[in-house]
């Protein structure tokens, strides 16, 4: 005889209208629904790739990033800025230089005797350049002082006596080099027109370990690392040592294959 157990309902087909009304009023979805997650259509499904811009779209935003807009008002605060920076920064100059005054013992000038304005050695020109130290005697340094006026060259040193912590004695050597006359005391002595740098960098370039030394370099040697040319700096063809004049340091730099480059240098020295 055969048996049939009484069909038990599929609870999560069959749900009472009043089990259903329930859950719809409590935003909860129903065993049926839950079991089964809906199928995204086309429109809920994300994009597949970047849209890409017609010809004309974006031919009208590279068109606005090439417009510039002014905004005057920026301007003004700008402008106005730099020169109240300027202002700052002259003021700043006339402090320091009253403090190097006083560090030297000596008195502001009204109105100090300056030399002409050096002109600036054009781009790729050869510059006489001595190095020097010092430890040399100031009578050797004014020497090399005044052919170096006529000839339109420069004196290096490779560091600060003292240190560098310490300018008061640089600043004292470089007016005893650079005095038109020697006894001449106070702010107010005429000084000859060269320049005197510390650059460690050059005398490192070209492998100077003894001074004097000369050497006739491209460019302007007096110029900051930022400004000049090439990055590694001026660079002679090459190096003559020896204490002598400035006339005869040109013939021996001629002579190892530099005649070009000092032929401005040796005509300036040579009509003075």
């Amino acid at each position: 005889m055969t048996i049939c157990a009484p069909s038990r309902p599929d609870r999560r087909q069959r749900l009472s209208p009043v089990l259903l009304l329930a859950f719809a009023s409590l935003g909860v979805a129903s065993p049926a629904s839950a079991t089964e997650p809906p199928t995204p259509t086309n429109a809920q499904a994300g994009p597949t790739s970047m849209p890409v811009p017609g010809e004309a779209i974006r031919r009208r935003a590279f068109d606005a990033l090439g417009r510039r807009g002014r905004f005057p008002g920026i301007e003004a605060r700008a402008k106005a800025d730099n020169a109240a920076a300027t202002e700052r920064l002259a003021a700043e100059h006339d402090s320091m230089q009253a403090r190097l005054y006083q560090a030297l013992g000596l008195a502001i000038p009204d109105d100090p005797a300056t030399p002409e304005p050096r002109p600036t050695p054009a781009n790729k020109a050869w510059v006489p350049l001595i190095f020097a130290s010092s430890s040399m005697p100031i009578s050797t340094l004014r020497n090399y002082a005044a052919q170096l006026e006529k000839a339109g060259g420069v004196i290096a040193f490779r560091g600060v006596p003292g240190g560098l912590s310490r300018i008061g004695p640089m600043a004292r050597l470089s007016a005893r080099v650079l005095r038109l006359d020697p006894g001449c005391e106070g702010p107010a002595c005429a000084m000859r027109n060269v320049q005197l740098v510390i650059d460690p960098i050059l005398f490192r370039q070209h492998g100077v370990a003894r001074v004097p030394a000369f050497a006739m370099v491209p460019g302007d040697p007096t110029l900051p690392y930022c400004e000049r040319d090439e990055e590694s700096g001026p660079r002679a063809s090459h190096i003559v040592y020896g204490d002598a004049a400035l006339s005869g340091l040109m013939e021996e730099y001629a002579r190892l294959g530099g005649k070009e480059e000092v032929s401005d240098a040796a005509s300036r020295l040579s009509r003075r």
